[in-house]
């Protein structure tokens, strides 16, 4: 009983976090001020409650009964010899008439089926032990609903006709990236600082090589006076010659395991350092003894390279979870019934124990998991907000200032490779500040970045714009992508007009860092959580376009189906490498793109009278919104009789029919069919409207001389192809060739070709260019941002961009490139 009730007390401090005592971040730091009461809950506060069960009631009497009757049969052997009880407990006939034999088979039937107190409370102690074990693994609480022996696990299912589920539905998935922050932990007086002296990040949104924490043994530095040992460490990826060393799996584990060893060897001759670092920290599941050092190592890659998860309702699952663990693993009927029906209230009585003490503990838990909830569905603070703005559109009495700007001017040089002090014709005999703001005037499209400059001058400048929201082209966010939908959602809930996301692909180059063996299920969460919270920001025709690969594609369709019941949706196959990235049997050489939007689409038309004097917009038929659009080529009859509107589109009932019997050319009928460049009638299916709304939305003139209506449309339902294979969509020549000539280096191995996003912008936003706002919250090196300035060029639109991304290169890559 002892080794069940220590098990789960070790149980209760991993799920209270306790192996974290000693980190000082995030809920961490929250769980060390609660240490002392967590720690009196298990320790003394659990065993209380179930020893105040065990000491009242049909347990109490039940295990009251087993202690007199080992108290009895000792006194039998003792008095009557060994022989009076067989190993089974029986006591020999000839016994049974006397007084010690009588009482002894009096309580033993009194006894029958029960258990004693030790037994009893182990019970306890294992089903507690089984249920909150079953559950959690490596820090997160897995939703791995079980069933039954037979059947392990259940699904909550409730009658789809198809259903997707994962393990990790019922959570949060955290992007943490990385934190590269200085890590120190104190041990025997002494103080040991990891110092993270060189980082090398990915670079890039399609990953190249794996990268690891390792100790820069050698450099190892010991201060005897402060009593302060400082470990340097890089993050990088393997050498060839470490690739063969730690191979290929587990990389990070042997590093560790290498320090572990090599460390200690350096301070041989340092004792109080020494002693420090290979104290005893705790024990191991295995009860083996885990060192300072070790614990710590293991706990600073960790706290760096996993992300976690937030159960987004833990006391729910937990109480759901121990309801049914009671009633189909505890409440055992075949045991009950051999018991006997005299022993039916000590089980529920241990019931109503398990569920007593299992609820508090859920209910401790609970707690903590929610101060994390809150805590990542918070809105977080701005920490800084700065402006690019191209020099033509500042006032020129800003000049001045802007010409003193050195780190301005390093910037563009750096960017653009200028040369602001070239003497020509122009400017020859001016001095430096002159030819400065010469320069300015000649290249009204440099970009100045507010960050140069002093919050004065910033603020003044800013001030100097009537409406700085309504001449920003675009908003680019250094941020963890939830943490920014969420912080977007008041200001853009239902304007977005497009969204372009290329998420982690998750193959091995892309994979995502995930905590624990649900590799499919943790990329599932991760989708989840943004596609969900992002919907709220879509108005209603909005386009959502997410690019995947092999790997997550079917997964990836059947999240979509699940969270966009009611839209259509569209797999597109893009041929991306004409080479082919060579798999296991085949070589890929295309991508895919989903394409979420209205069922039915979306028709734009207006009306354009014959003096072009007034244009009106129609309205939206799938939202009833008013709509506007400034360029078309074709038509759609509208259906006139003496004088009013009674009907239009491009298919209609025989009785409108321009050629239909009923139709007489002296009633004033008059239908337009939209022609193609080729010369051939399209018949477009065109969703009809009530003629008296109809009547309300158009201004109806009937010129008789020209017998004529001009109608212009848009069509809204795209004119696409499933497979894109044009060359533009070549990831190499579009992708990494485009942006290496615009940094002037090579970084990204495979960004997106520009015209693949180009063209699903465009898809999205085709007859609304003016007030479209196109959103990617995984932005990577920006070619979103790139794609809507490309299409602006293009057409004179003002299409805005919302970038989001939370890597290091959005300062390094991104925001140079935008």
């Amino acid at each position: 009983m002892t080794s069940c009730r220590e098990k789960f007390k070790e149980l209760l401090r991993e799920l209270f976090q306790f192996d974290c005592a000693d980190l000082d971040f995030g809920i961490y730091r929250i769980m060390n001020y609660k240490r002392d009461v967590i720690e009196k809950f298990i320790t003394q506060d659990l065993p209380k409650a179930i020893a105040d069960e065990l000491d009242r009631g049909a347990l109490a009497d039940q295990s009251q009964a087993a202690k007199e009757l080992k108290e009895v049969a000792e006194q039998i052997t003792k008095t009557l010899g060994k022989d009076a009880l067989d190993t089974d407990g029986n006591l020999t006939a000839a016994y049974h008439g006397t007084p010690l034999g009588a009482k002894y088979l009096n309580l033993k039937a009194k006894a029958a089926g029960g258990r004693g107190r030790e037994a009893l409370e182990a019970s306890i102690y294992n089903h507690l032990l089984s249920f909150f074990g079953r559950y959690y693994q490596d820090g997160d609480f897995i939703s791995k609903r079980r069933y039954s022996k037979r059947q392990k696990y259940a699904i909550p299912y409730n009658g789809e006709e198809v259903y997707l589920y994962w393990a990790n539905n019922d959570q949060y998935y955290v992007k943490t990236a990385e934190h590269f922050h200085d890590y120190t932990f104190t041990s025997r007086g002494v103080t040991v600082h990891f110092k993270l002296v060189t980082a090398d990040v990915e670079q890039n949104d399609v990953k190249g090589d794996k990268r690891f924490f390792l100790p820069r043994h050698k450099e190892t530095e010991w201060d005897e006076d402060t009593g302060q040992l400082i470990i340097p460490f890089e993050y990088r990826p393997l050498t060839e010659q470490e690739e063969i060393t730690y191979g290929k799996k587990n990389q990070q584990d042997l590093i560790i395991a290498q320090a572990i060893e090599e460390l200690p060897k350096r301070l041989k001759k340092e004792d109080k350092a020494l002693v420090a670092l290979t104290a005893e920290r705790h024990k191991n599941s295995d009860s083996e003894p885990v060192t300072f050092l070790e614990h710590h190592l293991r706990q600073y890659t960790r706290r760096n390279t996993s992300d976690f998860f937030i159960h987004r309702d833990l006391k729910g699952f937990l109480s759901r979870e121990l309801d049914f663990y009671l009633k189909n693993e505890v409440l055992n009927l075949d045991e009950m019934e051999a018991a006997g029906e005299d022993r039916t209230e000590g089980w529920f009585q241990i019931m109503r124990a398990i569920k007593a003490v299992g609820g508090r503990i859920v209910e401790f838990l609970d707690q903590i998991e929610c101060f994390q909830k809150m805590l990542w569905e918070k809105r977080k603070f701005i920490t800084e907000t700065q402006y690019c703005i191209t020099v033509g559109n500042i006032d020129k009495s800003f000049y001045p200032e802007i010409v003193v700007c050195e780190p301005q001017w390093a910037e563009w040089k750096e960017l653009f490779h200028i040369d602001e002090e070239q003497a020509d014709l122009f400017n020859s005999g001016k001095d430096k500040k002159d030819k400065r703001i010469g320069f300015l005037k000649e290249h009204p499209t440099l970009v100045l970045d507010t960050k140069h400059h002093d919050q004065k001058f910033v603020d003044r400048l800013l001030g100097s714009f009537k409406d700085l929201d309504q001449v920003t082209d675009g908003l680019l966010m250094h941020s963890e992508n939830f943490q920014a939908l969420t912080l977007l959602t008041e200001k853009y809930r239902e304007k977005i007009k497009s969204m372009y996301i290329d998420p982690p692909f998750n193959s091995k180059s892309t994979e995502i860092i995930y905590r624990n063996t649900y590799k499919h299920s943790s990329w599932l969460s991760l989708m989840e959580n943004r596609l969900k919270i992002s919907s709220h920001l879509m108005e209603g025709s909005c386009v959502l376009t997410v690019a995947i690969d092999e790997n997550e594609q079917e997964r990836l369709g059947m999240l979509l189906n699940k969270l966009f019941p009611l839209h259509a949706k569209t797999c597109v196959s893009v041929v991306h490498n004409l080479g082919g990235i060579q798999g296991d049997n085949f070589s890929y050489n295309n991508e895919f793109a989903y394409f979420v939007y209205p069922q039915g689409g979306r028709y734009i038309g207006m009306q354009k009278r014959e003096d072009n004097a007034d244009i009106r917009p129609l309205r939206d038929v799938s939202t009833g919104d008013h709509l506007r659009t400034d360029a078309a080529n074709c038509f759609y009859p509208i259906y006139m009789k003496e004088g009013k509107i009674i009907g239009f589109g491009d298919v209609c009932e025989d009785e409108f029919h321009p050629t239909g019997a009923n139709v007489d050319e002296g009633e004033e009928v008059i239908a337009i069919y939209p022609i193609d460049a080729q010369g051939n009638e399209r018949k477009w299916v065109f969703s009809r409207q009530n003629v008296e709304e109809i009547k309300g939305e158009l201004t109806v003139e009937w010129n008789k001389s020209r017998r004529i209506w001009d109608i212009i449309r848009r069509k809204f339902i795209f004119n696409y192809k499933t497979v894109w294979s044009d060359k533009r969509y070549n990831a190499n020549s579009y992708g990494s060739k485009l942006l290496g000539d615009i940094l002037g280096t090579k970084i990204f191995t495979f960004p997106k070709s520009l015209y693949t996003v180009v063209d699903s912008v465009q898809l999205a936003t085709e007859g609304t260019i003016d007030a479209a706002v196109i959103l990617d919250y995984f932005a990577g090196s920006g070619t979103t941002g790139h794609a809507v300035i490309t299409l602006n060029q293009a057409d004179s639109g003002r299409r805005k961009f919302i970038l989001v991304e939370v890597d290091d290169y959005f300062d390094t890559i991104l925001l140079p490139r935008i």
